[in-house]
């Protein structure tokens, strides 16, 4: 769809957006991981300062809602260590296989967005990329070069394939070259982007490639994935990681503090759900019989699973409608729209948060209709 505005409005920690139910704060988590101290830090300033929970965003981020004290909560994100460059904190939007080292993946990369991280942060042009930019790293299992990122590396077996826009470049480079490859990019983004915010914007994305060589055939694309890993999942190590879907990707703050009280790293995945990682078979028996029956769903049937929404009426004032209701309407009454497939719920044409398959149904006047996509 076209553009609502020219000026990038994205918001972060420093730089809030004024929301119909009071300003929003949004915490980028490279790789969406977390520690169980910072999520917990998280979850008392959601109650101190917010309106009590936390949204998880289909970019494995943070958003807090209803802040009335944006100076508070800046401070206490930082203190929390999730501010570590004002300069930088709305570019630092790397999305990456979250199973990875840990469950299949051909690599572990969580070294690379470690690296990617610093790498963003020490270059000042940088921070001049659009809030919107997004980072994919995808370890070889296909799960985020499908969500179509504006700069990608994807693992393969002979090398790792640099992707625009979600689609191969048929350039190949060797795994200590992504991280500097990946910024080159977005630095050359930087210059030639005008008022574009996504690569797939532009009208000529060649000169991002300037003095790369191809070495093997170019277009291919990754089916997109829309269902996040949930249940019992056994690592590799032997571990286990809980995967817990988030019901429209609202954690209320107490839910959070007992998935902080585990003790154990948590990744907040790009499908709005959490892993909770590490964990020995004792404490995922009991995590999992203390986390269920508060709401998170670790259950690969569940309805919720295929089901989201754009937060609507009365967070938004451009939304038509309280859509959140109308999902939770849905589920509860086991509606046909899921016959479809995936289904989104969005209050207006700008259609936030919708993933890339399913049915999209907008609010109207006379009701919800489905979007053609």
């Amino acid at each position: 769809m076209d553009r609502m505005r020219d000026d990038d409005a994205c918001p972060g920690a420093l730089q809030v957006h004024q929301a119909a139910d009071g300003a929003l704060a949004r915490l980028r988590l490279p790789g969406g991981m977390i520690t169980a101290a910072q999520l917990e830090a998280l979850a008392h300033t959601a109650i101190e300062f917010g309106n009590g929970t936390l949204e998880l965003t289909v970019r494995g981020n943070l958003q807090l809602r209803g802040v009335r004290d944006t100076t508070a909560v800046a401070d206490a994100v930082a203190a929390a260590g999730l501010l570590p460059s004002p300069t930088h904190e709305r570019v630092r939007n790397i999305v990456a296989s979250p199973l990875s080292g840990r469950v299949g993946g051909l690599a572990d990369v969580r070294p690379w967005v470690t690296e990617l991280d610093l790498a963003i942060r020490a270059d000042a042009e940088l921070a001049r990329l659009p809030g919107r930019f997004l980072f994919g790293i995808d370890d070889g299992r296909g799960d985020i070069s499908g969500l179509g990122t504006d700069v990608g590396a994807q693992v393969l077996d002979d090398g790792v394939a640099l992707l625009l826009a979600g689609r191969d470049t048929g350039i190949r480079v060797a795994p200590d070259d992504v991280v500097t490859t990946l910024t080159t990019v977005a630095r050359r983004f930087v210059e030639i982007r005008g008022k574009s915010w996504r690569i797939a914007e532009l009208d000529d994305a060649s000169p991002l490639l300037c003095g790369f060589v191809a070495s093997a055939p170019a277009g291919a694309t990754y089916p997109p994935v829309v269902r996040p890993p949930v249940g019992w999942i056994t690592q590799d190590d032997g571990g286990v990681a809980l995967g817990a879907a988030i019901p429209l990707g609202v954690l209320a703050a107490r839910q959070a503090e007992f998935v902080a009280a585990i003790d154990a790293p948590v990744v907040v995945t790009p499908w709005r759900s959490l892993l909770v990682c590490d964990l020995p078979e004792g404490v995922a028996d009991t995590s999992l019989r203390v986390l269920a029956p508060m709401g998170l769903v670790f259950d690969e049937n569940s309805p919720w699973l295929d089901i989201s929404a754009c937060v609507g009426s009365p967070g938004c004032e451009k939304s038509h409608a309280d859509v959140r209701a109308e999902a939770i309407r849905v589920v509860a009454e086991e509606d046909a729209a899921f016959s479809s497939g995936h289904v989104h719920y969005v209050g207006c044409d700008r259609a936030c948060g919708s993933p890339p398959t399913g049915q999209v149904f907008v609010a109207t006047a006379e009701g919800f209709r489905p979007v053609a996509r």
